[in-house]
């Protein structure tokens, strides 16, 4: 029961995305073909959003559920992991059709076929965590 306002943030996560038509494949192919504002102006507000959240987080302090101070990373990962990462979460996206973020969403709205998506997902960042020393600095 100590982590029902998780699993609530969840549920309204997704019904959001489901109702912004976040999680539509159409949305997507339209924002990759430059036909629809709708997706940039979702994922510009997404960066906004972000950029506030952290900027609230580091003055007023927050720590997490553990009590740990939370700290944002100023460590500079370079560019070769940038365009390593990025290619690969493109590739998937340009597969799957779909960003991570909504994985769970498209299966219950889509069926059984994004399961595939998110052992995809799972898989990746498992081989993410065996090769992470030796990838590039």
């Amino acid at each position: 029961m100590k982590h029902i306002r998780f699993l609530s943030m969840g549920i309204l996560f997704g019904i959001i995305l489901s109702k912004g038509e976040i999680i539509s494949w159409f949305r997507i192919q339209e924002m990759f073909r430059f036909q629809s504002f709708h997706m940039f102006g979702v994922i510009g507000s997404a960066v906004v959003f972000g950029i506030i959240t952290i900027q609230f987080i580091k003055r007023k302090k927050l720590r997490d559920s553990a009590g740990t101070l939370i700290t944002v990373s100023t460590q500079d990962p370079g560019y070769a992991r940038n365009l390593i990462g990025g290619t690969i979460f493109g590739l998937g996206w340009a597969i799957t059709g779909a960003c991570p973020g909504p994985l769970f969403i498209l299966m219950g709205h889509q069926g059984w076929f994004f399961v595939l998506a998110i052992a995809g997902a799972i898989l990746g960042t498992f081989s993410y965590g065996l090769i992470e020393k030796k990838l590039p600095h």
